[in-house]
């Protein structure tokens, strides 16, 4: 109560009754706060003996009005109580006679005597209380200090092992309802029945569920009438389809060709209508966007956000002006099936020939050796005939299935087996097959089989689903990273070796699986050389599960003798003979040779007969695509059409299925492709190969933790592989763009295996998370540098991940639950610790796609530039890659918008993939998602709590050297801190192109690392040389040299970084 109110109160009762005191005061005030209403104040005050009259009324009321309510406490209560009471024993009082001066001299002293004991009761009460509470206090200051005191080294590593192994047992728990699959419309009709049924059984009254039911009548009333619909104009179109075909104009009467062209009137008006667009160009009535009087924003700003709108079915690329411009081009030239007088099958005209080059161009061949198929060439049919045909004619036709019956049988008698068969026998997809008829997919069990790339994966299952007659995603399905096309009916299952090793988190024993089908073993990727270690472990316990390991150019011996001696099974022959062609001479330049050998294919050979070509990279294929439709830009009808499509890792799936579609009859299809084409996966109607015979190649220096990839010369089991893509669907030529002698004399006979040419972080953190802490007696087919796998160990450490006796920590454990690279998963579970963790896996996202989220056209290169300068912010490139992302969301996910601001598309879609499939882990392994956008500073922190490791500072020099491993790097020209040059920074990986190059890097202050690990980094570490000039850029005679130099570098670095 205030006290301006008790005055007021102690005010008007001295009015009313002639007398006031506080604890009469407060009395009334307490009875006024427990009070429902005037009324019920005023009976209580008459109770008290308050006079009834028109001041008290008046008093009670406002009384009431001025006093806050609220419920009475104990307290409030007895106090009330003794206030009453006192007010009573006043009332008593009257003057005393001198006769009764001692009898009320008595009771005064009782009085008193009695007060005096209940305070020293309230006394001794708060004494105690005090007590209690002191001891309390000192509990609670010892259970905190005991939480903040350092725990024994033993009991902190014990804590942390229980915490490790309850969140796993969690995963595990969480690993059905956490799997993204791809279902068929039965199960999401099933699905969806499910769904009413519980809301049915969740309506709580009669109502209610009067209420659903109706809206379920009404929703399956009009999904049955679009089906009826739908069949009623198809039952229509069908009619007049017959009616056309079985009479003529002639045979009808007038009246019955009347009533025909009635119904074709009819069934256009309705399927006009059915077809009608929302968005067609007609005026609408304008809809009102304030509902009730509350505003409805997303209709308000509607009409701002319609020029980011496609039309329904659109797809705009990121070219979209030029790709248009090139496919009218293209549909110009279409008609080479009509050349009347033309260049004959398997002929062709001089001046024809001279259309497209000059002679001196033309390279010359030596057919040096053809290796031989057990189809002839009379055989074969290059032009596709129907699915129908093809399926089962195709099936019996593969070299692989004779010996069906014998790889059976060997499957059963052995539990491994080594099948060794040549490129285009049919191993990948008919052995699958083979055990799945023989009964190894029975009791829910599966048969699973690994791929290399993602590309041969999703290939193989579409081609394998097609061949079973079933949906893929049903009993066919395949598994890439951040993509799962499977179901709970899956039971042949094509993934990446990747995927398969991270099934081992989840399920180590893969109990699920009956069978294990190693594919292309030969190219001894990373993943592949520990899932070799890990399943011959597994099948010594588990002598029910079959291991097949296959390939077309594999070292049988090797393999056999690593696996206990296993027997090797040989498929003999190809499906059809190839030629092996040399040139006579080496090519300066390997792509202009194969643009050259392409229009020479394409001039003097026959059609049908579709081209492939091997390149290292997404920069040699442009180069390739532009150089060929420039050279048959503008020559229509005399030279077949030539369609030339690219295929690389980096093209979404959509753009690589493009491949597999027929030719058009009458041209010829050209695929420009990385070495991911080279296993597995095959494109129809491929009969001529060209082999540039290099390849990119992965190499990782553990000394100073720098990958780089380098052109090198392939191996001569991956030329041989490349020239099997030419003998699959009739007899082919390979066109190897080197001499005989440099393949005899210069090529490697195998591939160095990835294990011993990469950073092994990732690796370890899967083994250790499988429980294998012994990696030195890990049972490698080839072990890895020990210098390497030293270093592996080193990083892991530094991030936490393991403990000082290299034991998996609970941060650890979390991290590999994430596909990325160990750096990433410690930034992004370490975000939430910032607030920023939303924010982090929108970098994390963008960080996933690489370098490919601007690009570059030669003809609007200052506008590109342009546009991303407008995205730098200041922090750095990550920042930079955030601000990206937060406009596009902006505009819903905008094609448009990326058009308009040289973003690729593609791009941003497969981070925006990403991005989803993060999050849902984030959920999983426990990480909260929370958001603050504008605190950079917090941003930054969290890619150091990644990064550390990545940390460079400024020199006198003005180039950067790394703090840890010293060495001098430079600042990428694409970077947004090219220019400004902070003295600290933290990057995200180092290249090697022309020099050695951080890309996407950050500023940060250099307390931080202290900070954030100081584990690592001491003191005299990050020691700044803040009160130290550094020498200006461009003063003075060698300075300004230096700059120039510099800038001339640069400038030629970023027109290479350049795409396209």
């Amino acid at each position: 109560m205030s006290r301006e109110l008790k005055t007021w109160v102690s005010d008007q009762l001295h009015t009313l009754v002639g007398f006031s005191e506080a604890n009469l005061a407060d009395y009334v005030c307490g009875l006024a706060n427990k009070q429902r209403s005037a009324q019920g104040l005023l009976t209580a005050l008459h109770e008290a003996d308050v006079p009834d009259k028109p001041e008290t009324r008046r008093f009670a009321s406002e009384l009431w009005s001025r006093v806050p309510r609220q419920k009475a406490t104990s307290a409030d209560k007895a106090r009330d109580k003794e206030t009453m009471a006192l007010n009573k024993h006043n009332d008593s009082y009257r003057p005393v006679e001198a006769d009764e001066a001692d009898e009320a001299d008595e009771v005064t002293a009782a009085v008193q005597q009695a007060l005096a004991a209940k305070e020293k009761e309230r006394r001794r009460s708060e004494k105690h209380e005090r007590k209690r509470q002191r001891a309390d206090d000192k509990e609670e200051k010892r259970e905190r200090e005991k939480a903040e005191a350092p725990l024994d080294p033993e009991e902190a590593r014990e804590q942390d092992l229980r915490e490790r192994d309850e969140l796993a047992e969690r995963l595990r728990m969480r690993d059905l309802a956490n799997t993204k699959t791809l279902r068929g419309p039965e199960a999401a009709a099933q699905e969806a029945r499910l769904g009413d049924s519980e809301r049915l059984l969740a309506a709580d009254t009669a109502d209610e569920k009067a209420e659903l039911l109706d809206e379920l009548r009404r929703a399956a009333r009009h999904k049955y009438l679009a089906e009826r619909e739908k069949k009623m104009l198809e039952a229509a179109r069908d009619d007049l389809a017959d009616e056309k075909f079985l009479w003529n104009e002639g045979e009808l009467t007038e009246r019955e060709i009347a009533e025909n062209k009635h119904k074709e009137k009819l069934y256009d008006l309705a399927n006009q209508r059915v077809n009608i667009s929302d968005k067609v160009d007609r005026y609408t009535m304008p809809t009102a966007y304030d509902e009730e009087g509350n505003t409805d924003q997303n209709k308000r700003f509607e009409p701002l956000m319609a020029k980011y709108q496609e039309e329904e079915g659109e797809e705009l690329t990121e070219y979209q002006a030029w790709d248009a411009n090139q496919i009218k081009r293209s549909t110009a030239r279409v008609g080479a099936q009509d050349r009347k007088g033309k260049t004959q099958i398997g002929g062709v005209r001089e001046e024809d020939y001279g259309l497209v080059m000059a002679t001196d161009e033309q390279i010359e061949f030596i057919s040096d050796e053809i290796v031989s198929g057990n189809l002839q060439a009379e055989e074969s049919k290059v032009a596709a005939p129907t699915v129908k045909q093809t399926l089962a004619e195709v099936r019996k036709s593969l070299p692989v299935f004779p010996y069906r019956e014998q790889i059976i049988e060997a499957v059963n008698e052995y539990q491994v087996l080594i099948i060794v068969g040549e490129t285009g026998s049919g191993k990948t997809t008919q052995i699958p097959q083979y055990l799945h008829e023989a009964g190894y997919t029975a009791d829910n069990k599966k048969v699973g089989c690994t791929q290399p790339r993602r590309v041969a994966a999703m290939s193989v299952a579409s081609r394998v689903a097609q061949e079973v007659g079933t949906k893929l995603g049903n009993e066919v399905g395949y598994a890439i990273r951040f993509e799962d096309c499977t179901s709970d009916r899956t039971v042949l299952k094509y993934m990446t070796d990747g995927m398969l090793l991270r099934e081992f988190l989840g399920e180590p024993d893969l109990a699920s699986y009956s069978a294990i089908i190693l594919d292309e073993a030969h190219e001894r990727t990373l993943h592949t050389d520990i899932l070799f270690g890990l399943l011959k472990d597994i099948a010594r316990f588990r002598p029910e599960l079959k291991l097949l390991v296959s390939s077309a150019t594999l070292d049988a011996a090797k393999f056999s003798g690593y696996f206990d001696d296993a027997p090797v099974f040989n498929i003999p022959g190809r499906r059809y003979p190839v030629d092996i062609m040399y040139t006579k001479a080496p090519e300066a330049d390997y792509v202009e040779a194969a643009v050259v050998t392409t229009l020479q294919i394409h001039i003097t050979q026959p059609l049908p007969g579709d081209v492939l070509i091997f390149f290292t990279g997404q920069d040699e294929i442009e180069s390739a695509l532009e150089t060929l439709q420039h050279r048959t830009r503008g020559f229509g009808t005399k030279i077949p059409e030539l369609l030339v499509l690219p295929i690389y890792a980096n093209l979404p799936s959509d753009m690589q299925a493009k491949i597999f579609e027929p030719t058009p009859p009458g041209a010829r299809k050209v695929v420009l492709a990385t070495n991911i084409a080279e296993t597995s996966i095959t494109i129809d109607n491929i009969v001529y190969v060209i082999d540039p015979g290099f390849a990119k190649q992965n190499s990782y220096n553990p000394k100073t933790g720098m990958e780089s990839l380098i052109v090198t010369p392939v191996a001569k089991a991956s030329a041989n592989q490349r020239a099997g893509r030419a003998g699959r669907v009739a007899p082919g030529k390979c066109f190897r763009l080197y001499t005989k002698w440099a393949y005899l004399n210069e090529l490697d006979d195998n591939t160095i295996p990835e294990i011993q040419r990469t950073n092994l972080g990732s690796v370890v953190l899967m083994l250790k998370s499988l429980g294998i802490n012994d990696l030195i007696h890990f049972d490698f087919m080839d072990p890895p540098p020990a210098e390497t796998l030293i270093r592996a160990l080193e990083q892991l450490y530094a991030l936490s991940a393991l403990n000082d006796r290299g034991e998996l920590t609970k941060m650890g454990r979390r991290m590999a639950e994430f596909p990325m690279d160990p750096q990433l998963s410690k930034m992004l579970i370490k975000a939430a610790e910032y607030g920023v963790s939303t924010e982090i896996l929108s970098i994390c996202g963008m960080l996933q796609i690489g370098a490919s989220v601007f690009y570059r056209p030669k003809e609007r290169a200052l506008h590109a530039d342009n546009a991303r300068i407008n995205f730098h912010k200041p922090g750095g490139d990550h920042m930079t890659l955030l601000h990206v992302w937060n406009c596009w969301a902006e505009t819903q996910f905008s094609t448009q918008w990326c058009f308009e601001n040289f973003i690729q598309v593609r791009s941003m879609r497969k981070a925006r993939d990403i991005r989803e499939q993060l999050e849902s882990m984030m959920e999983r392994v426990e990480v909260d998602l929370v958001s603050n956008v504008g605190d950079v500073d917090a941003i930054c922190k969290a890619i150091t709590a990644g990064f550390f490791y990545h940390t460079a500072k400024l020199q006198k020099s003005l180039d950067y050297r790394t703090v840890k491993h010293p060495q001098t790097v430079h600042i990428h020209p694409s970077s947004s801190l090219h220019q400004s040059q902070p003295r600290w920074v933290v990057y995200h990986e180092l290249v090697f192109t022309t020099k050695e190059f951080m890309r996407q890097i950050v500023e940060i202050k250099p307390e931080w690392l202290c900070e954030i690990a100081p584990h690592y980094y001491k003191k005299n570490d990050v020691e700044d040389d803040a009160g130290k000039k550094l020498p200006k850029m461009g003063m003075g005679k060698a300075g300004g040299s230096r700059v120039v130099e510099r800038g001339l570098v640069e400038g030629a670095e970023h027109r290479a970084a350049a795409p396209g």
